[in-house]
């Protein structure tokens, strides 16, 4: 027969695909970590500042530079309008909710900010690289994010960028709509993962 034996052959294709699995190397996902978390910080702070177009560059900027490193920004910007769009649809009823209101926006205010929007594709960045270990474990996933949501939107009221009307409803609600979110999210991330070289 021309060609490997069958072993040989399975065998290889199970390291092939086991390399196009891999994850990021560690300099990216470090990379990754710290700048988003410095953008974040420029977002709200911004935000609470009355500065909000500074803070929302450096978001761009951050969503510029992941998309130049990955290996399909093609796929990974569809994973990026994707999470916006879950991330539109989640903040607009947590606003309707009326537990939370945010800076410089008046009291009936419909919509989210901009700045806030942006932290959505910013977290994307996050979902095939630093957050890649997390994409096989949903429930870990859930639990984890239905306490780190709550924490850092938190941290943006204690920065001033946002208020609870309700503190116990909010946290409550932010709670409930990460745990389910999150999972989700890493799901898209696996189906549109634009970071690894290789299907």
């Amino acid at each position: 027969m021309v060609g490997w034996p069958l072993p040989v052959r399975a065998a290889r294709l199970s390291r092939a695909r086991a390399g196009a699995a891999r994850p990021p190397g560690l300099g990216l996902r470090i990379g990754n970590v710290v700048l988003c978390q410095l953008a974040w910080l420029a977002a709200v702070a911004g935000a609470a500042r009355g500065h909000a177009m500074f803070g929302c560059l450096a978001v761009v900027a951050v969503l510029a530079w992941h998309l130049a490193v990955a290996a399909r920004p093609g796929r990974e910007a569809l994973l990026l309008v994707a999470v916006t769009l879950l991330g539109l649809a989640a903040e607009t009823l947590q606003l309707r909710l009326g537990f939370i209101r945010y800076a410089g926006q008046p009291q009936d205010a419909l919509w989210p900010p901009p700045w806030l929007l942006l932290l959505w594709p910013l977290l994307g960045c996050m979902l095939n690289v630093s957050l890649r270990w997390l994409r096989q474990r949903p429930l870990l996933a859930s639990v984890l994010a239905a306490i780190g949501g709550p924490a850092a939107f938190a941290s943006g009221v204690r920065l001033g960028a946002a208020r609870f009307v309700d503190a116990p409803a909010a946290l409550a609600s932010l709670a409930v709509l990460w745990a389910v979110l999150m999972p989700l999210m890493l799901a898209l991330a696996r189906r549109l993962d634009g970071v690894a070289p290789h299907e």
